[in-house]
This record gives C-alpha cells, sequence and structure tokens, in this order.
C-alpha cells in the first residue's frame, strides 16, 4: 500500500514539473508575441482528446504577423508555427481558409476571432467554466429545483 502511495505522488510530482514547463513554454512564447504587437487567443480545451491553442500576433489594422499553435493531449505538446494566416487580417479569415486544417484548430481560431472582436470592441472575454464548475453548477440547479 504504501508503494502505490509513493508512486503515486511520484507520479503527481512529474506531472506538476512537466505541466511547470509547458506553461513556461507558453509564457516564452506569448511574450515573443507579444513584442510584435496585440495576441489574440484562441483555444479548444480538450477534455479526454487533445486540446489546441492558438495565438495570433496582430498590429493595430488587423493584420496577423505571425501565428503559433500549441496541440497535443501530454504536457509535451509545444507551441509550433502556425502557418497560412501571416498578413491576413484576423477580421477577414473564413471558413474558406480554414479548410486546410482539422477540426481543433478551427475551432481554435474562431475563438481567437471571437474573443479579438470581443476585446477591440470594449468586452471582456467571459471565463469558460471547468468540467467540474459545470457539474457542480447542474448539481446545484437541482437540488434548487427539489425545494
Amino acid at each position: 500500500m504504501f508503494i502505490i502511495m509513493l508512486l503515486m505522488a511520484a507520479a503527481f510530482m512529474i506531472q506538476l514539473a512537466l505541466g511547470y514547463f509547458q506553461i513556461r513554454n507558453f509564457t516564452k512564447t506569448y511574450i515573443e508575441l507579444r513584442r510584435k504587437g496585440k495576441v489574440a487567443i484562441g483555444r479548444r480545451p480538450g477534455k479526454f482528446r487533445a486540446g489546441t491553442i492558438v495565438l495570433f500576433a496582430v498590429n493595430n489594422k488587423g493584420d496577423i504577423l505571425d501565428a503559433k499553435k500549441m496541440q497535443g493531449v501530454t504536457v509535451f505538446a509545444k507551441f509550433k508555427k502556425l502557418k497560412g494566416f501571416e498578413n491576413k487580417n484576423i477580421l477577414s479569415i473564413n471558413d474558406n481558409d480554414l479548410n486546410n486544417f482539422n477540426k481543433l484548430v478551427r475551432i481554435a481560431v474562431k475563438d481567437a476571432i471571437h474573443n479579438y472582436k470581443a476585446i477591440m470592441n470594449g468586452g471582456e472575454i467571459p471565463e469558460k467554466l471547468s468540467i467540474y464548475r459545470q457539474i457542480i453548477t447542474k448539481a446545484e440547479s437541482l437540488l434548487m429545483a427539489k425545494k
């Protein structure tokens, strides 16, 4: 029993360390793009599938200067160049521009466009609830309905 607990603790520590390196990679990439201009961030979180994060460096006119994506299931995923968006205006990207990309990247790009529009119009991006928070909210609403 002690060995199992020790192995679980070791696995947790390894996961923690690898997660730290992934966050460091995100921060480094974000800073690199932020030096070029504003950064539009889009994401498609993965629950049991690969998650995807897209970062666009955008100038004041909305033209994309650089694009990066991180896609993967594990903490070993790193940012890579996302080709096909350079010199395009972020507001003019349409479904035809996204045909060459997988579904997860398309969703993340659309999220980045949505976030960019919201911020540029003076709005805020609502926080998306985690799966755990969604379950708790649903349970609370069911309990309140019974009263």
